[in-house]
Formats: C-alpha cells, sequence, structure tokens
C-alpha cells in the first residue's frame, strides 16, 4: 500500500504561492528524492506532509497507523547545556537504552551514547539526529538537505549509511538535497520541483530531462556525464540501479 499520496498540493504564504499543483507518491522501501533551486518550495512540501504547514490546496494522503522519521536540515542545541547522547535521545519519547543503543548502530554510531552533545563533530550530531529518527522503527524516513554543512566525504558517508538503512529496515525514504551527484547515486526516483514539479522519474529520466538541465545546467559533474548515454527510458529499475552503482564506484 502506497505510504503517502500528495495529490493537488497548493501553499501559500501571504501573497506567495510557495506550492502549486504538486502531486507525488512514495511507496515501500523506495527512496524518492527531491531537488529543486532555493525557494522552490521543497521544504513546504516536507512541512505539508508532517503536518506542520496546513495546505491551501490539494491533500496528503497517509496510510493509516504510518510511523514517520524525520530528520531536520539543522538542530540547534545549547553548547552550554550538559546533556549526553542518550540523554537527547530520550527527551521525547520512553524508549529503552537498548533502544537508544540499536539506533545508534543503526546510524553507524554505536559508541557515542555517553558523548556529550556538546562535544560531537557536525557529521556525529546528524548520525545521532538519524537515530532519533530510526528509534521508532518508521516506515519512512524524512530528510531536510540532512548533510548541510558537511563536508563532501562526509555527505557521501552519511547517504551510504542511509541506503544501508533502507537496506536493512526496508523503509522508505524521501529526502530533499541539493548534492546532485549524491542524489544520482542514491534514489530510486528523482522529482525536480520548482514550486510546481517540473519534471520526475528514474535519475538518468531526469537527469536528461530539459526542465533540469534548465534549473541546473549541464556542468553538474558526474552525475550528468553518468547518465548522458543512449538510455531505453523504459523505467526499468534493476537498469538504473545498475547504473546507480557504477556511478557510485567512479566516484
Amino acid at each position: 500500500m502506497t505510504l503517502i499520496t500528495v495529490q493537488g498540493l497548493g501553499v501559500t504564504y501571504g501573497a506567495n504561492a510557495v506550492l502549486r499543483n504538486v502531486g507525488l507518491t512514495v511507496e515501500p522501501g523506495e527512496i524518492v528524492t527531491i531537488v529543486g533551486p532555493n525557494g522552490s518550495g521543497k521544504t513546504s512540501l516536507l512541512k505539508a506532509i508532517i503536518g506542520a504547514t496546513r495546505p491551501t490546496a490539494g491533500r496528503v494522503t497517509l496510510k493509516p497507523g504510518l510511523r514517520i522519521g524525520y530528520v531536520p536540515q539543522k538542530l540547534h542545541i545549547d553548547p552550554t547545556l550538559p546533556i549526553t547522547v542518550e540523554r537527547f535521545l530520550r527527551l521525547t519519547d520512553r524508549v529503552s537504552r537498548a533502544d537508544c543503543a540499536s539506533a545508534l548502530e543503526a546510524a553507524g554510531v554505536p559508541d557515542l551514547l555517553k558523548r556529550q552533545m556538546s562535544m560531537l563533530s557536525g557529521g556525529q550530531f546528524q548520525r545521532v539526529l538519524l537515530a532519533r529518527a530510526l528509534i521508532k522503527a518508521p516506515d519512512v524516513l524524512l530528510l531536510d538537505e540532512a548533510t548541510q554543512g558537511l563536508d563532501q566525504s562526509g555527505s557521501a558517508a552519511f547517504y551510504r549509511q542511509i541506503e544501508t538503512v533502507r537496506q536493512e529496515t526496508g523503509c522508505a525514504i524521501l529526502m530533499i538535497s541539493h548534492e546532485l551527484h549524491v542524489v544520482m547515486s542514491a534514489s530510486d526516483r528523482v522529482i525536480c520541483l520548482n514550486g510546481h514539479v517540473c519534471c520526475e522519474g528514474t535519475p538518468a529520466v531526469v537527469a536528461s530531462a530539459p526542465e533540469y538541465r534548465a534549473l541546473f545546467g549541464t556542468g553538474t559533474g558526474g552525475a550528468l556525464a553518468l547518465y548522458r548515454h543512449e538510455h531505453d527510458h523504459n523505467h526499468d529499475h534493476d537498469h538504473d540501479h545498475d547504473h546507480s552503482h557504477s556511478h557510485e564506484a567512479a566516484e
């Protein structure tokens, strides 16, 4: 059963229409990435899905009982506040130490349980936010540019962890990313957003779409170079997945 269905979604702030007639679905176990320029409505779309923003048109339908894990773009914690990773993970929910340890392991940082939040690197902090989202065993993970501020190797490692999470838990992932090369290596489906859905499909199809090139140009690194050769465009899933892994190896 489809996890998330967005139909004819519109979001307006004052006189500014941020989103117009946006539609998308997220199916079990797939990685869907939303790309688009600044101000294209990406974060507003995620907020509408989790209920933090009220749509002015259309609707969002979630599978009954859907469990959502949310990894924000950033979270500010007062550096003078003495709080361990374990305490942070247990702030909002009644979870056991074992649950916290298991979530940290799934996020790739099993040894941070007793570390002070203020002592974490940027990459470690984002992994802890990921662990926090994983504690409740979500059906779908929503990530809002979760690697902003990390260097390229930190971003790549984070997204590899996301793929591992998908493989091990089967949860779907809907993420916003500004890193086009990562999008092309990690996603089953890409949605290009600029107030409305400009184009969508497998990474190969989107990378060759005129709308995508108009927004991002053709100088977006290896992503476009990889996908520029001939495609049958039949959306064969395994075929595209093979391309994504060849790109990852080329990085």
